[in-house]
């Protein structure tokens, strides 16, 4: 019989230090921040296996969605102070931003992702894996293809701090990351352009799987439909996938543009802060219509005759 024992890392670090313990593996989905040097389960062979202990903050049912998310933006700033992420860490904690999405209509936590290594164009809507916003698959089809973490931690973080979304589309097309590693980025040359005149910018912070990330990466989203991830690619998020698709599709035209008119060394037509001011305006889904609604039923037969089944 061997004897063995689940704990936390910061009650046993002391006595694995002092030869009293050997830690074997950690339970959660990533290493350890204070034991860096222990793997994980699923690196120990166990697949998927991801066991941990949350913190989160509640208001009483029925608090009023602009309190919420008042608290909710107050809270995620005060953790971005580094001597209370100092703090926390000493006591074993990981902070990640959260809130209520609403990514699978009906749940309050689960969000449907593609198959890590799956071409889009082999994509199907029984090929999509259910998880929720804590990592936890709650349905792979698959045996063999699992969640891309870089895509977990973006979408996720989104997810968990956007009531108003329900689509998030990140995309590493050549034009996005072409504008995404201008510093002028953006340039609001043409009409589609326009649209996104208040788009956000978050830098650049290597390959984001780090979930310390999350944070930033929705405080710089802030209330805005798109962002622009610099030196890597583009991002929207929207309240549907009909929405979602609109923008992104216009976000990725707008960048082709700006990517030619730039390359062909022509003296380029800046338009006035009052034109471009203007033309934001009717682009907003108050004032003309929601755009991406109207054309989402021919963009779905177009998809019935080029990709029959896609819906299966």
């Amino acid at each position: 019989m061997v004897k063995a024992t689940f704990d936390t890392v910061v009650s046993t670090l002391p006595h694995v230090k002092e030869g009293r313990l050997q830690a074997i593996a950690v339970s959660t989905k990533s290493r350890a921040k204070l034991a860096p040097d222990v793997p994980t389960i699923d690196e120990e062979g166990i697949k998927d296996f991801n066991l941990g202990a949350w913190l989160g903050f509640f208001a009483p049912k029925g608090t009023p969605e602009s309190i919420i998310n008042k608290i909710h933006t107050d809270l995620n700033a005060a953790l971005e102070d580094p001597e209370l992420n100092k703090r926390l860490a000493a006591l074993g904690s990981e902070v990640v931003s959260s809130a209520s999405p609403q990514a699978i209509p009906g749940t309050d936590d689960e969000i449907l992702i593609n198959p890590y290594g799956y071409m889009y164009e082999e994509i199907t809507a029984s090929s999509l894996i259910k998880i929720n916003v804590a990592g936890e698959v709650l349905d792979n089809p698959h045996t063999d293809h699992g969640v891309n973490q870089a895509g977990y931690v973006i979408h996720s973080a989104v997810h968990m701090a956007r009531h108003d979304v329900g689509c998030v589309i990140h995309t590493h097309s050549r034009a996005g990351m072409a504008v995404s590693c201008m510093k002028s980025g953006l340039l609001l040359l043409t009409q589609t352009a326009m649209r996104f005149k208040d788009i956000a910018y978050h830098d650049y912070e290597s390959v984001a799987i780090d979930m310390d990330e999350q944070s930033r990466l929705v405080r710089d989203l802030g209330t805005q439909d798109a962002m622009i991830l610099r030196n890597h690619g583009l991002l929207v998020a929207s309240p549907s996938i009909a929405e979602a698709f609109n923008a992104m599709y216009w976000l990725e035209m707008a960048c082709r543009a700006q990517v030619d008119a730039m390359s062909s060394g022509a003296e380029l037509i800046i338009p006035s802060q009052e034109i471009v001011t203007k033309t934001h305006h009717l682009y907003q889904p108050s004032v003309r219509r929601p755009f991406g609604l109207m054309e989402w039923p021919a963009m779905l037969r177009y998809l019935d005759r080029r990709n029959p089944g896609y819906d299966e």
